[in-house]
C-alpha cells in the first residue's frame, strides 16, 4: 500500500484496483453472531403480507416448520387465517438486524406459491430473492400468456435450463416471477425474464449464459472482454418500415419568435406610396387592375385557341410490296375444276320437287284425250 507523500504510478494503481474487484476463490463472509451485537435491538420491527385463499391449506400445514426456522434467528411469526395474512416481528432476543428483512422475504415467497423447502433458503447469508412483476408489461392477455409459457418452455425445460445456469430457483406464478439464489444469478434471471416479455426468445439468453459459463472457467480470460465470444443475434423476419413519400423536415429550434409580418402602412412607407396623393394612388391601382385583366384575357384566349389546333397526324405506314409468286398459275386446270364442280350435285335433295316442264304436261293431256275417245 502506498505511503502518504509517495508517488504512485497510474498503471500499478489500476491493476491493484482490478485485483480488489475479484473475490478470491473459496472466500466467504464471516457469520454475524451474538457477539457482534450482544445488546440486541432497541425497537420492535414487524412486516405483514397477505396470501391468496388457495395457499391457506399449505401454509396451515407447513407453519410449524416456519416457526421453527424463524425461531433460530429469534423472529416471531404469526398466521391469521381470518384476514389471510402472515406477520413477522422481532423479539428482545433478536441480535441480527437484517434477520427481520430475511423473514419478510420468506413470508413473501410463501405467499407467491414458493414451497417452504426452497423459501427457507432465504435465511442464508449468500442467498437473496427477487420478485419480478410481469403483469403490466404486455397489453394483450393472450400475448402475455404465450410469452409466459415461452419462459417455462415445453415440460418446463427452458425454466430448468435457466435454473441450472444461474444456480437459482425460479417460480412462475400468475403475474409475477419469483427467483431465489445468489446475487449474480438473480441479475441474469431478471434480464432473461424481462427480455422474454419484450418478445426476445429465452433460448438466445440461455445460449449466451452457456458461453459465459465456459469462459469463466478459463483463468486467462477472466480479466478480458468477452464480447468477441458472445453471439450477436439480429432480427431477420421483421420487415423494414415503409418510409413516407413526403418527408417532413423539422426546422431547427430557435428560442426567438418569428419576425412579425409587415402591415400595409409599413409596406407603403417602404415603397414611398404613403406620401403620394389619393388621385395618384387611385390611378396607380387602376393601372395595376388593367394589367391583371390583360394577362387574364390572354390566358383565356390561349385556352380557347387550343380547341382549334389540329392534332398531330400519325405517319402513314408504307405498304409492303407482295412477293411475286414463284410459279405461273395453270388457268386451264382451274377452268376444268370449276366445270366439274358445277355438274356435281352437292348436299341433300330439295324438299319441294321442281315444277314439271311444258313438254311433260302436253304428253299427259294427249293420253287423257285418247282415253276419252275410246270410251
Amino acid at each position: 500500500s502506498p505511503q502518504p507523500g509517495e508517488h504512485v504510478d497510474d498503471e500499478n494503481f489500476k491493476l491493484d484496483e482490478s485485483e480488489l474487484l475479484t473475490v478470491p476463490d473459496g472466500w466467504k463472509e464471516p457469520l454475524f453472531t451474538k457477539e457482534d451485537n450482544p445488546r440486541g435491538l432497541l425497537e420492535e420491527s414487524s412486516f405483514a403480507t397477505l396470501f391468496p385463499k388457495y395457499r391457506e391449506a399449505y401454509l396451515k400445514e407447513c407453519w410449524p416448520l416456519v416457526e421453527k426456522a424463524l425461531g433460530e434467528v429469534h423472529i416471531k411469526p404469526s398466521l391469521d387465517l381470518i384476514e389471510g395474512s402472515m406477520t413477522v416481528c422481532t423479539t428482545k432476543k433478536t441480535f441480527d438486524p437484517y434477520a427481520i428483512v430475511r423473514a419478510r422475504d420468506l413470508i413473501k415467497l410463501l405467499a407467491r406459491s414458493v414451497p417452504f423447502e426452497q423459501a427457507v433458503r432465504i435465511l442464508q447469508d449468500d442467498i437473496a430473492c427477487d420478485i419480478i412483476k410481469i403483469g403490466t408489461m404486455v397489453r394483450s392477455r393472450e400475448r402475455f400468456v404465450k410469452r409466459r409459457q415461452r419462459l417455462i418452455g415445453p415440460k418446463g425445460s427452458t425454466l430448468k435450463a435457466l435454473e441450472l445456469l444461474t444456480n437459482c430457483y425460479v417460480m412462475v406464478q400468475g403475474n409475477t416471477v419469483s427467483a431465489l439464489g445468489p446475487y449474480s444469478g438473480l441479475k441474469e434471471v431478471r434480464k432473461v425474464v424481462l427480455d422474454t416479455m419484450k418478445n426476445i426468445h429465452p433460448i438466445y439468453n440461455i445460449k449466451t449464459l452457456m458461453i459465459k459459463r465456459e469462459l469463466s472457467k478459463d483463468p486467462e480470460l477472466r480479466m478480458q472482454n468477452w464480447e468477441r465470444f458472445l453471439p450477436k443475434f439480429r432480427h431477420k423476419n421483421l420487415a423494414k418500415r415503409k418510409e413516407p413519400k413526403k418527408k417532413s423536415v423539422k426546422k431547427e429550434y430557435t428560442p426567438f419568435p418569428p419576425p412579425q409580418p409587415e402591415s400595409k402602412v409599413d409596406q407603403e412607407l417602404a415603397t414611398g406610396e404613403f406620401f403620394l396623393r389619393e388621385s395618384v394612388k387611385k390611378r396607380k391601382k387602376m393601372e395595376e387592375i388593367k394589367v391583371k385583366q390583360a394577362t387574364a384575357l390572354t390566358k383565356k384566349q390561349e385556352e380557347r385557341n387550343k380547341a382549334f389546333i389540329p392534332p398531330k397526324e400519325k405517319p402513314l405506314m408504307k405498304k409492303t410490296a407482295k412477293a411475286p409468286t414463284e410459279g405461273k398459275l395453270d388457268i386451264e386446270a382451274i377452268k376444268d375444276k370449276v366445270k366439274k364442280a358445277k355438274t356435281k350435285k352437292l348436299g341433300a335433295p330439295p324438299l319441294n320437287p321442281a315444277p314439271p316442264t311444258s313438254s311433260t304436261t302436253e304428253k299427259k293431256k294427249k293420253k287423257s284425250n285418247k282415253a276419252k275417245s275410246k270410251g
